[in-house]
C-alpha cells in the first residue's frame, strides 16, 4: 500500500471533526478484519478470547467429522480451518490460542481421518507435505511461548509428531528434521 502523500495527511487533519469521522467510519466498514479487530478490543475490551476460541474448537470437531473421501479434500478442510485461525490471530494476537488451535486442529483431524493418511502416494502427497510443514509451524510458534506452556503443550505436540511419523508425512517430516519426540 503507498504511502500517503504529506499534503494529503495535512489536508486530513485540518478535516472538521464530524467530517472526518463519518469518512473514518467508511472506510472501517470496508475491511472486516479491521472491523472485527475493532469490535474486540473496544466493545468487547479483550475478554471474549475464550468464547473464540471456543467456537474455532467446535468448528474444528465439525469440520474433521466431514467424511472426507481422498487426502485432498482433507487438505482442503483443514486449509479452511487455519484460515479461520489465522483470524483469530489478526483480531485477537492471542499466539497461545494459535498455537493450541493449530495442535487441536491437526490432531483431530488425524483422530477421525487417519486412514486417508496411511500410506504415501501420490493422492496423499500434497496432504502429507501440508501436515508436515503445518507441524514444523506449530512447533517453531510453541519454541516461541513462554516456557511455562511448554508442559502444557507437550502431550499434544508428542501425539502430534507420533500421527506424523507413522503416517504419509514422514517423509516430508525427515526432510524438515522434524523431532520424533517434543522434549521440554
Amino acid at each position: 500500500m503507498p504511502a500517503l502523500d504529506p499534503d494529503l495527511k495535512k489536508a486530513i487533519v485540518r478535516m472538521p471533526g464530524g467530517e472526518k469521522d463519518k469518512l473514518l467510519l467508511r472506510l472501517i466498514a470496508k475491511d472486516a478484519v479491521l472491523t472485527e479487530k475493532l469490535q474486540f478490543e473496544l466493545v468487547e475490551e479483550g475478554r471474549t478470547v475464550d468464547e473464540r476460541r471456543s467456537l474455532i474448537r467446535e468448528f474444528i470437531d465439525r469440520t474433521s467429522r466431514l467424511h472426507a473421501d481422498t487426502p485432498g479434500w482433507l487438505m482442503m478442510d483443514m486449509r479452511t480451518v487455519s484460515g479461520y485461525i489465522s483470524r483469530h490471530l489478526k483480531v485477537t494476537k492471542d499466539k497461545y490460542g494459535e498455537v493450541e488451535l493449530m495442535l487441536c486442529m491437526l490432531n483431530t483431524f488425524y483422530e477421525h481421518n487417519a486412514h486417508l493418511l496411511q500410506k504415501y502416494n501420490s493422492r496423499s502427497d500434497k496432504a502429507a507435505e501440508y501436515i508436515a510443514k503445518r507441524t514444523d509451524q506449530v512447533l517453531k510458534k510453541a519454541t516461541k511461548l513462554d516456557p511455562d506452556y511448554h508442559i502444557e503443550f507437550a502431550d499434544e505436540i508428542n501425539k502430534l509428531l507420533s500421527w506424523v511419523y507413522h503416517t504419509a508425512p514422514a517423509h516430508y517430516a525427515r526432510q524438515l528434521d522434524l523431532p520424533k519426540e517434543w522434549q521440554v
